[in-house]
């Protein structure tokens, strides 16, 4: 449930519920004090209010008193007939006094015996009707002289609390006042309290994973649980933390690369920088003193020269891949044609004397692809010097392979060289890593030749992948996207030469 809602609800309940519950007090208070709840007999008692029906049941007592000290005064002295009387006056709200030559003979006991004196008094009753407000509670005293069969002088006194309809209402308005303040206090209270909970209560959440996060500590999850505007709230600060992560964690992976590749180009600088040295030095000292020496020595820095060459070559290229920063050129070109011509110059490679190609998969229908000529002559060429490295084998074998499938034109060169291990084979393409480092450097291998490769083929919409199995060779296949309408069904490797 959205904030927007629960506030909305929240309001409405803040209006429906006190008025229900006002208007259940009002009747309940209405009854009580007012004495609204009608009688339902039949006849003219029926549709009298409560009270009204009161006041008229104790003028009949009254009234009954009255008779009894007109023609049967004696029955006034009998206490258990004015106690009878007396006990249902008191329900409601009279009370007698009888008086003999004005001595006491009976006292409701709803009276104070000392106020005895104040209501037998004359001037009481206007005294009492004096008191403010004027339609306050005040005790009305009636007076009924008689005489006794001995001819003594009797009085009969009756009090009543006369409670009109205008005090009721004086204290039903109070009592409705009260009650009203009192009904919105907790409605108000109790819904703000559970309404400003659910909302500061992930506030506060999230307070804490600002704070956390302000302290670098970024591997606390935020989680909300909740599916308002506090939760989608709660899902962004997670996303926040979890990219903040990310980039931390790039960014010291960087750095660490950063370092490995200034340690990696130390060394492999250095190594042909002291070769290098060390044939200068042995010149310059007479030990060259033949001419076959001096040429001996001569190739040597040669070729040294000609391996950091190399090694800055592939590391300014690397460098460019890197940085998005070497344009591609792509074209449709046949991959089965393209194939067999860089099959043709391998052929030809001084370097590539003594050991068997063969391709498959280059006859049949064109396979066209997007490619940057150049740049993918550059990944068949470093898969090839790759494999030379590996070669010690007396019988070295190169096998090309092109395959197809429905949306890819798949490449491979496989060798029977030493193979790579398991442990090395995920890192065969990051850069400056070497399967054998000893072996490499010997070889004058970069470390950057799969790496660039990756790279190249990448930028060609690919991907690149490799098997390998110690003892029996290793086999890396480029897999370049087809030029839609040109897939088809998977060739067969058989082999074309």
């Amino acid at each position: 449930m959205s904030i927007k809602t629960r506030l909305l609800l929240s309001y409405i309940a803040m209006i429906v519920v006190p008025i229900v519950c006002f208007g259940l007090v009002a009747s309940f208070l209405g009854s009580v004090i007012l004495g609204e709840s009608f009688s339902h007999g039949a006849g003219k008692e029926a549709g009298k209010p409560a009270f009204r029906q009161t006041q008229e049941r104790r003028d009949e007592l009254f009234a009954g008193l009255a008779f009894l000290a007109r023609y049967a005064p004696e029955r006034l002295l009998h206490q258990d007939v004015l106690a009878e009387t007396d006990e249902e006056l008191h329900r409601l709200g009279g009370a007698i006094i009888v008086a003999k030559d004005g001595a006491v003979q009976f006292a409701s006991a709803s009276l104070d015996r000392a106020d005895l004196p104040k209501y037998m008094q004359p001037s009481a009753p206007d005294e009492r009707s004096r008191r403010w407000p004027p339609w306050s509670s005040r005790d009305v005293v009636e007076t009924q002289s008689f005489v006794f069969a001995d001819n003594s002088q009797g009085t009969l006194y009756f009090v009543a609390e006369d409670r009109t309809f205008l005090t009721s209402g004086l204290y039903f308005f109070l009592a409705m006042l009260i009650s009203f303040l009192v009904i919105v206090g907790l409605t108000n209270g109790v819904l703000t309290y559970f309404v400003s909970r659910s909302i500061i209560r992930p506030l506060y959440a999230l307070k804490q994973a600002a704070h956390e996060i302000k302290e670098g500590n970024l591997e606390r999850p935020v989680q909300l649980g909740r599916k308002d505007e506090l939760g989608e709230l709660g899902e962004a600060f997670e996303e926040m933390r979890v990219r903040l992560y990310d980039s931390i964690r790039l960014q010291l992976q960087y750095e660490e690369n950063r370092k490995e590749l200034i340690s990696s180009i130390s060394h492999d600088l250095k190594t042909p920088i002291t070769g290098i040295k060390a044939c200068v030095e042995a010149v310059l000292d007479g030990i060259a003193d033949t001419e076959a020496k001096r040429e001996k020595y001569m190739q040597m820095i040669a070729g040294k020269s000609e391996q950091m060459d190399r090694l800055i070559d592939e590391l300014l290229l690397f460098s460019r891949l890197d940085l998005n920063k070497l344009p591609f050129h792509l074209e449709p070109v046949d991959i089965r044609a393209y194939v067999a011509d860089c099959v043709q110059e391998l052929r030809l490679e001084p370097r590539l004397s003594g050991v068997h190609i063969s391709v498959a998969g280059t006859e049949g229908a064109p396979l066209m692809v997007m490619a940057d000529r150049e740049k993918l002559h550059r990944v068949l060429m470093n898969l090839v010097d790759n494999s030379l490295k590996y070669m010690e084998k007396e019988d070295r074998r190169l096998t090309i392979q092109l395959q197809a499938t429905a949306d890819e034109a798949i490449v491979t060169v496989a060798d029977n060289g030493t193979g790579i291990s398991r442990e090395a084979m995920p890192y065969i393409f990051d850069r400056f890593y070497r399967a054998d480092r000893a072996r490499n450097t010997a070889t004058g291998g970069s470390g950057l030749g799969l790496a660039i490769v990756r790279q190249l083929v990448e930028g060609h919409g690919g991907r690149v992948w490799a098997d390998s199995e110690v003892g029996r060779g290793t086999s890396i296949h480029v897999a370049l996207p087809l030029q839609k309408g040109t897939g088809g069904e998977a060739d067969e490797a058989h082999p074309d030469y």
